[in-house]
């Protein structure tokens, strides 16, 4: 018997096949994101290209065990074969479809999908029509793949289907045991990604320049079905005490701030509300006029940045000062039983009125679940609104539409007991980025499709606003409008690392002067529960993440943590500092919403120690914490 087998042969080509199609998939999602990593000099992009083999290895091999096993059975007859290559088609298709799915999915969340599908399945169910409508055309490629796999899997000649004789066949017992354990170590060997000490993970593409280009090196297979199950938290170890951390991480709780009053607190959290859309932050150019007069009177700080690319990761930030940085959401991740001290809580126990409003079904990516640990009193979902799914306001796809939604919410407000803090969560600028009816026709198109959608968001709040100052309780109420993630891009200068996370952050309160501020300090997500805490002067100093700070806090000209492409980022205003996956510590020169693909060459050696100790405090804190549940102690 020839070494390798037939039916060895044909695995091999057959896996080949795949690598081919993979390439395929990888060159696609490269030119579909083109604008991400337009950066990268050609020879980069091989390279990663290259990088990228390793990847897919692993991910067909994952995939496709059940048929490598299947594959190794002697002999089998011709049914056999059809059985196997049907299986080899039913298995590949979800690679294919994940692979293509992510060429517009990354657009929006900036990584490839992992297993957050699971955790918006509801969502993704709810919404099947409208998506199928809004990408059909990922059909055709999907088809044209499949039945290119269909058409070159290669079949075995019939000659090695024939049955050997029973002696014949006692005696080469040997070599189908050799090959079956060489395929065995082989697929264990290819999933692992070599002999290195631990597994191949998806921080390991990353490791390379620029490191942006660890996207195209991954496939979405690799990145799903590692994404499956628990992964364990690796615990960090840069410092050896409590104590060292925080003083690394450099926490500043805010000071006691005499006779602040009691007010009220809104916090408007826009769905997909980026800077690139606002006209103040762009030279006029923008779809925001009503934000863009409104951030004239109040506090608006022009070099503020999200902590994560998710709306689920947005929350945790916003309403607790927990930054995301973890591959999973908290909200859905096994540390959410944690303890976690939210606004909802710290207010509450001052008396205040604790409300969450967000238009889209009861459950939609578990904020009722999380308003609950954050110390929110009431929840109102589309069950809460008149008619609900029924009501004419009803979008179709996701839940109420913004404009009667906020005014919906103003009306609830005026029933709540003050003093009140409540959050809204709108969500009209989100695909499939449909303007109501109604409204067809009024706002500017723009340049993309969120364009049209965003002007319509602007108009619901000017509404909102409309509506709220003839309440009783608008005068002494302090509003937070923020976003929650920024979303689709066609401005060169913010399609980089640090642009996809550059969102507006503004401070409101009609009735009284804020405190003085620099509105070039680097301000986060996780900045909120500090602000809100200093405003109103309430005692929370234990129940404060370290990661935050209030903007008001005239000691230090503040900070942001965001996680991106398996690397730790820390924003500071004259340097970027990266932490990657093997604990590299990179430094990149600062600018509003741009950073270069490339670090320096000769960082300050000071900046980059002081800043790099910052960010693995940070990481340190982070990790232990929620691995020991003490995030507080």
């Amino acid at each position: 018997m020839p070494f390798p087998s037939p039916l060895l042969r044909l695995l091999l080509r057959r896996l080949a096949l795949l690598l081919v199609v993979y390439g395929l998939l990888r060159l696609g999602f490269y030119l579909a994101n083109y604008a991400t990593f337009r950066e990268a000099a050609p020879g980069q992009v091989l390279l990663a290209f290259g990088h990228g083999l390793r990847f897919d290895v692993s991910a067909i091999l994952l995939l496709n065990v059940p048929f490598l096993l299947f594959s190794l059975i002697p002999a089998a007859g011709p049914a056999w074969q059809k059985l196997l290559r049907a299986l080899f088609l039913l298995l590949n298709s979800l690679g294919l479809a994940l692979n293509l799915i992510d060429t517009q999915y990354f657009k929006f969340i900036g990584r490839r999908t992992s297993n957050e599908l699971f955790t918006i399945t509801g969502d993704i169910g709810r919404q099947a029509g409208q998506l199928v409508g809004q990408y059909w055309f990922l059909f055709l490629p999907f088809l044209g793949l499949l039945l290119l796999l269909g058409y070159f899997y290669p079949m075995p000649a019939p000659a090695n289907l024939r049955q050997p004789p029973a002696a014949r066949a006692w005696r080469r017992l040997g070599q189908p045991l050799l090959e079956v354990m060489l395929v065995a170590g082989l697929t264990v060997l290819g999933i692992r990604g070599g002999l290195q000490l631990k597994p191949l993970r998806t921080g390991h593409a990353f490791m390379q320049t620029p490191p942006v280009l660890g996207h195209v090196a991954l496939n979405s297979t690799f990145t799903f079905l590692k994404g499956l199950g628990y992964q364990a938290l690796e615990r960090r170890e840069f410092f050896r005490s409590p104590a060292a951390v925080r003083q690394a991480l450099a926490a500043h709780p805010p000071a006691p701030r005499p006779g602040a009053p009691r007010d009220n607190v809104v916090i408007l959290l826009v769905e997909g509300f980026a800077s690139e859309y606002t006209g103040i932050e762009n030279g006029g150019r923008g779809y925001t006029p009503f934000f863009d007069s409104l951030a004239t009177q109040g506090r608006f700080f022009r070099e503020h940045y999200a902590n994560g690319r998710r709306s689920i990761e947005a929350l945790p930030a916003v309403l607790a000062g927990l930054p995301s940085l973890l591959e999973s959401p908290f909200i859905t991740s096994n540390f959410q039983t944690d303890e976690l001290h939210g606004l909802g809580e710290l207010l509450g126990r001052q008396g205040y009125a604790t409300s969450l409003f967000h238009g889209a079904q009861n459950g939609t990516m578990g904020f009722n679940t999380f308003s609950g640990i954050a110390g929110i009193q009431q929840y109102y979902g589309l069950n809460e609104y008149p008619g609900g799914a029924k009501s004419p306001d009803f979008d179709g796809h996701w839940g109420i539409a913004d404009e009667p939604y906020l005014q919906y919410f103003a009306r609830e407000l005026t029933r709540q007991q003050e003093p009140f803090f409540a959050t809204v969560f709108t969500l009209t600028s989100h695909e499939p980025f449909e303007v109501p009816a109604r409204y067809k026709g009024r706002f500017p198109v723009g340049t993309l499709p969120i364009h049209g959608v965003i002007g319509y968001t602007d108009f619901a709040l000017r509404q909102f606003f409309r509506t709220a100052a003839r309440q009783p309780w608008y005068q002494h109420t302090l509003f937070v409008l923020l976003a929650d993630h920024t979303s689709q891009t066609d401005r060169p200068g913010y399609q980089n690392t640090l642009g996809s996370y550059k969102t507006p952050l503004l401070l409101f309160h009609p009735g009284r002067p804020l405190p003085a501020a620099d509105e070039h300090r680097i301000t986060q997500q996780a900045d909120v529960p500090a602000t809100v805490v200093d405003l109103l002067n309430v005692p929370a100093d234990k129940q404060l993440l370290p990661f935050g700070y209030s903007v008001f806090d005239s000691t230090n000209t503040g900070r942001a943590f965001f996680l991106s492409g398996s690397s730790l980022f820390l924003v500071h205003r004259d340097f970027v500092t990266e932490l990657t996956t093997d604990d590299q510590v990179r430094l990149y020169p600062y600018q509003t919403h741009f950073i270069p693909a490339e670090a320096l060459a000769r960082p300050d050696p000071e900046k980059q120690r002081q800043y790099g100790q910052e960010l693995k405090a940070a990481t340190q804190f982070y990790t232990d914490g929620l691995l020991d549940n003490k995030l507080y102690r």
